[in-house]
């Protein structure tokens, strides 16, 4: 018998690590209002762990499904003011990285110097593990759920 293939062993390996973006600064970016709010795009990569609560105004894309939407995901964010797009899932250390480094790829390959593809440190975890200055920025905040 063979192991399982991880999910992402369909795609390739990004060819480098996209750049990262502290808790700290994203929380910044959020509460002043960087550009109107309208300059950043948060994804949440989470698919069956996707529970208690995640940042507001980010969209759920799971990772699992992510890669062959890329070039429509560009589209949309190339067509808008989104100068970031900042990715996250559990802890950022898979998935966001992985999904931060297919964009980053993406954009290169697009010779796209405008935007930038970040992952968030720590991801919804440090998020979340953060304090209620963070945790009172969530969507469907589930304190029980981050007790574990």
């Amino acid at each position: 018998m063979s192991a399982e293939l991880p999910w992402h062993a369909a795609y390739p390996s990004p060819r480098g690590a996209a750049p990262s973006i502290s808790r700290e600064e994203l929380l910044q970016w959020i509460t002043d209002g960087k550009e109107g709010g309208k300059d950043f795009l948060l994804v949440d990569l989470r698919r069956t762990d996707y529970e208690g609560g995640t940042i507001q105004g980010s969209l759920n894309l799971p990772a699992q499904s992510l890669y062959p939407t890329i070039p429509t995901l560009y589209s949309l964010v190339s067509n808008s003011s989104v100068k970031y797009v900042i990715w996250y899932c559990g802890s950022s250390a898979g998935r966001g990285t992985r999904a931060a480094g297919w964009f980053a790829d993406y954009l290169e390959d697009q010779n796209d110097k405008d935007v930038k593809s970040l992952v968030l440190t720590g991801g919804i975890k440090g998020w979340a593990a953060a304090g209620p200055e963070y945790t009172s920025l969530m969507n469907g905040y589930d304190a029980s759920v981050w007790a574990k």
